[in-house]
């Protein structure tokens, strides 16, 4: 992800604005950034006095880890061709909590299983 422009210039635009030292397009030149970077720096020092930037949002911690990591190892160790919906359906029938096939996925990667099916072969 892209990383916020630093405060030290969004305060320079903020001063550069409040000393009346051209339009918000001119700064936008003048500072090498966006004329829309100018307007929402201007928008939120109005509406907040923050020059800072906002607070990017946390990342959420893995459903599955753990233990119950170990028990889906476990239970694809046991049947190795067992589906993704099977194994969601196990999980909320032995634990109480419902996931996603999604979720599920994300977890047997990180567990770094091969999701290949024993399939009869002729």
């Amino acid at each position: 992800m892209p990383v916020a422009y630093s405060t030290d210039l969004r305060t320079r635009v903020i001063d550069a604005w409040t000393a009346k030292e051209g339009t918000q397009a001119q700064l936008a030149e003048r500072f090498k950034v966006s004329e829309s970077f100018v307007k929402r720096v201007l928008r939120r020092y109005r509406s907040s006095g923050q020059k800072e930037a906002k607070p990017r949002g946390a990342t959420l911690a893995p459903t599955i880890d753990g233990e119950l990591l170990k028990l889906v190892q476990r239970w694809v160790e046991h049947k190795p061709d067992i589906h993704l919906d099977e194994l969601c359906e196990q999980l909320e029938a032995h634990q109480g909590i419902k996931v996603s096939q999604p979720t599920m996925c994300r977890a047997l990667q990180r567990l770094r299983l091969p999701r290949k099916k024993n399939t009869v072969r002729q």
